[in-house]
């Protein structure tokens, strides 16, 4: 991680860490480094840098959208904007229609205040980190000043919108069957997911009931969406659908919830499609990559079953980069980033919504038979909000009572102590026998970091 960006792009409350002036740099910058890297191609005749940008709905994202386009069009850069669109599908169009890279405005799961820019490179990845360190170095005036395009090269902007309408084609030709006499709910909490989500399911047949799509701004993630599940849990029941499905903000996580009102987490979903590649001979070097969050259970699952497993830092891009670079083909977080390394090169929350259901038919199985078959185990995770996250996990007083918890759980669990990677908390969690045994050594560990005066 750098100064600015971490593991999910630049991110911070809008105009207090993330402020216009960043953003315009950061579309100078980018417009310089890939006009430099422009050729000829049949998608790209004139052999211009080509950018495309999508946004989620906050208020801040049409002045970050605004601030990046002068950057980068005063750099020659020409912009193409989806407009409010999903940061899978941002991928999806760069890597498939010849753009240099794609930028996507939003701060995910994050509150309404907050933004941020997650730049993605031509193969549809998150950006290399050699050009991030660039990115900053520019943003700290290291780098001399670039020069501005004249006359007939400043750059212009297109609507783009249609790029977003393939891309909802294209998530419609992965699905195998008709959702025809399904009746599906999903939360797109009021963010990406409520201009294209809808369009999907209906097109696929299903009877789809929509909740948290009506965007203002200011309601996004707003106790709605993957990360406030138990309206999504509340509302499958007093409809009687047959599954629910909850996105973030951008729509590149997915949260299930089964008939019975039932949460199915990340972990749940890649034990199922995992199990369900296997069993159809897709899963390609029988393995599975999660992330050092995921729960025991599904490792026990995992091992009954005869998959195999990698385990990364936790963030998609450590996932992919181990799917990468291994070919793997099947990977995610806990937290319902999950990736289909077959079509996409992200988390895609509406295409994993999409494979769940797959399986459901495929098998004829409800989601909650499929999920039962894992037994999890109690955690028990608290974000606390830190003056320096770094100082705070590496205090000696911290880590020996971490050790002290490590060695009273033994075989029966774990603890886990790490920095976020996009907020300033310190992320501590604890899995064991019980629930309760959970938070008694979760609040352990707390309390000795109130008592150093981390908190």
């Amino acid at each position: 991680m750098g100064k600015y960006f971490g593991t999910d792009g630049f991110r911070g409350e809008a105009n207090v860490d993330l402020t216009v002036e960043h953003a315009y740099k950061v579309g100078r910058f980018l417009g310089w480094y890939y006009g430099q890297r422009a050729v000829q191609s049949p998608t790209n005749p004139d052999g211009r840098c080509r950018v495309v940008i999508g946004k989620d709905t906050r208020r801040s994202s049409y002045m970050f959208e605004y601030s990046l386009v002068a950057g980068l069009t005063a750099s020659g850069a020409d912009v193409y904007l989806l407009h409010v669109t999903t940061t899978p599908s941002v991928s999806y169009v760069v890597r498939t229609e010849g753009f240099n890279c794609g930028i996507m405005i939003s701060a995910s799961h994050n509150p309404y205040y907050d933004n941020g820019i997650k730049v993605i490179n031509g193969n549809g990845e998150k950006l290399e980190e050699s050009v991030i360190l660039d990115i900053e170095s520019y943003l700290d005036n290291e780098i001399s000043e670039l020069p501005f395009a004249m006359k007939d090269c400043i750059g212009r902007t297109v609507d783009y919108a249609a790029g977003r309408n393939r891309y909802i084609g294209y998530l419609i030709s992965i699905a195998t069957r008709s959702f025809k006499g399904k009746k599906v709910a999903l939360d797109c909490s009021n963010g990406s997911a409520s201009s294209i989500a809808k369009n999907v399911f209906d097109a696929l047949g299903a009877e789809t009931y929509v909740i948290n799509n009506v965007p203002n701004g200011l309601n996004i993630n707003t106790d709605c969406g993957s990360t406030h599940i138990h309206v999504l849990q509340q509302y499958v029941k007093d409809t009687g659908c047959d599954v629910g499905f909850a996105y973030d903000g951008d729509a590149d996580r997915c949260i299930a919830v089964d008939e019975n009102g039932n949460e199915v987490n990340g972990d749940l979903i890649l034990y199922i499609c995992g199990k369900y590649m296997k069993e159809n001979g897709s899963l390609f070097n029988n393995t599975v990559v999660t992330t050092v969050m995921s729960n025991f259970g599904l490792y026990k699952a995992f091992d009954r079953e005869g998959i195999a497993y990698e385990k990364t830092a936790v963030g998609d891009k450590y996932v992919y980069e181990n799917m990468s670079q291994h070919g793997n083909c099947l990977g995610g977080e806990q937290s319902g980033h999950i990736i289909f390394s077959k079509h996409a090169t992200t988390g895609d929350g509406i295409l994993t919504s999409l494979k769940v259901m797959e399986v459901m038919l495929e098998k004829k199985e409800s989601l909650g038979k499929l999920a039962s078959e894992v037994e999890i185990f109690p955690q028990v995770l608290k974000n606390v909000r830190v003056h320096d996250k770094k100082e705070a996990q590496d205090d000696v007083m911290v880590q020996a009572e971490v050790k002290k918890v490590a060695d009273a759980l033994g075989d029966g669990g774990r603890i886990l102590l790490r920095q976020s990677g996009t907020e300033p908390v310190v992320r501590v969690m604890v899995e064991a026998s019980s629930k309760e045994l959970c938070e008694n050594y979760v609040n352990q560990v707390v309390e000795v970091m109130k008592v150093r005066g981390h908190v």
